[in-house]
């Protein structure tokens, strides 16, 4: 049974700094491309970035292009998003995905950006940036 956890949201000050964590169970999230993505009420759930399985290029939105980093840990079956230079625009709750069962990811080298992409999602995690 495949599940994600995200974990390592929370309250910052703009300008500082979050990582958060997407670890799976039941798959190994190094097979599959994985998906950040945010969302705030009232909004669609928009794509923030995305690794692929294998060495290809990874994908940021504009809007947090220069700011944050995508990056897997095989050995703890773990994907990352790096977030410096908050902005109170970046307050949403963040979801990770997965587009198991894709073995070698949906689109080989490249992530899908969308949300129609991925199948598998985590519970999301609340980032609010704030003075």
């Amino acid at each position: 049974q495949v599940h994600l956890v995200e974990s390592g949201g929370g309250l910052v000050q703009p300008g500082r700094s979050l990582r958060l964590s997407c670890t799976a169970s039941g798959i190994t999230l190094d097979y599959y491309s994985i998906g950040w993505f945010r969302q705030v009420p009232g909004k669609e759930r928009e794509g923030v970035s995305c690794i692929p399985s294998s060495d290809g290029t990874t994908y940021y939105a504009d809007s947090v292009k220069g700011r944050f980093t995508i990056s897997r840990d095989n050995a703890k079956n773990t994907v990352y998003l790096e977030m410096n230079s908050l902005k109170p625009e970046d307050t949403a709750v963040y979801y990770c995905a997965t587009d198991y069962p894709y073995r070698g990811g949906r689109y080989g080298t490249i992530c899908g950006r969308s949300r129609r992409d991925y199948d598998y999602w985590g519970q999301g995690t609340q980032v609010t940036v704030s003075s």
